[in-house]
């Protein structure tokens, strides 16, 4: 399941996918772009756009979620579901509350995950 739904991203971004870790980048970042929409939407008073791109959000959080190894990642995987899980609350308390602040606390987490996984992976690569 996990491979066709990269697949899709990649045909729709139109972008190499070089690494798991690089669409798990890649996953992060579209977290960012579509929080930052939702909150653009969100202020504009764009209930349809903003629901969109809340859910796209959401939708990357529940594809994180997938994705996790409980038998390599151990502690950190469930710690990252406990994260993920919160987030998605977190968004959904937003839609419901048109509280733009609520989107910039995912968007915070999401910036740490991003940061976190290029200082991993580029430890890794020797960079």
């Amino acid at each position: 399941m996990f491979k066709a739904n990269a697949y899709n991203l990649y045909q729709q971004n139109s972008v190499s996918v070089e690494s798991p870790a690089k669409l798990i980048e890649m996953l992060y970042e579209g977290i960012l772009k579509f929080a930052a929409q939702a909150k653009r939407h969100m202020e504009a008073d764009d209930i349809e756009k903003k629901i969109l791109y809340i859910n796209k959000v959401a939708d990357i959080f529940t594809e994180l979620l997938n994705v996790l190894d409980y038998e390599r990642g151990g502690e950190v995987a469930v710690y990252l579901t406990g994260l993920y899980t919160h987030q998605i609350k977190t968004l959904t308390q937003a839609n419901v509350e048109n509280d733009s602040t609520k989107i910039d606390l995912v968007m915070g987490v999401a910036r740490g995950l991003l940061e976190a996984w290029r200082e991993i992976h580029a430890h890794e690569l020797g960079r």
